[in-house]
């Protein structure tokens, strides 16, 4: 005998979704622009940092989200090492609502991101001879509602700029 059950199956399509495709370093480089002769400068490097976040679509449902640094170490105003590096990863989306889906891009991948790229930057800086800078912690919550807190102001300046550039005739 076989059994039936009377409860429905749940549709598993119209769950919601998120899945890690693939991480991977998409760029490295290092360049030691002043070397021999910066080597041989016995002075505590300045580390300046830069991050971004960079969101590729690939299809609507998969996409390719990017961290880009930069690490530059400077002695006396001259360069000693500059580090760029390209974190990335394909991520997919089933069935998430447009409004959870942009701070999930935002926050949630580079999230997930971070530590490879701090470990990668740590690394390469490591075998180019110098101690490895272990890049601090990023509030990626923080930083994107940053981002959307320019993209307001942003446009409602282009909204106050355009009511002022209307011409007014005289009567």
């Amino acid at each position: 005998m076989t059994e039936q059950t009377s409860a429905p199956q749940a549709d598993s399509s119209k769950e919601p979704g998120f899945r890690i495709q693939r991480v991977y370093l998409k760029d490295l480089s290092l360049e030691q622009p002043n070397a021999p002769q910066i080597l041989l400068v016995a002075a505590e490097p300045q580390v300046e940092v830069g991050v971004d976040i960079a969101v590729n679509p690939l299809s609507d449902e998969i996409f390719e989200v990017s961290i880009v640094a930069t690490v530059t170490a400077k002695v006396d105003s001259k360069v000693l090492f500059l580090v760029e590096a390209n974190q990335a990863g394909i991520f997919e989306f089933n069935n998430i609502p447009p409004q959870q889906l942009d701070p999930m891009l935002g926050i949630a991948c580079p999230t997930i991101l971070y530590p490879y790229l701090r470990s990668n930057i740590a690394d390469i800086i490591s075998r180019a001879g110098f101690q490895p800078i272990h890049l601090n912690e990023i509030n990626f919550h923080g930083m994107y509602e940053h981002r959307l807190m320019q993209a307001q102001q942003a446009a409602s300046k282009e909204n106050d700029a355009a009511d002022e550039s209307k011409i007014i005739l005289p009567h």
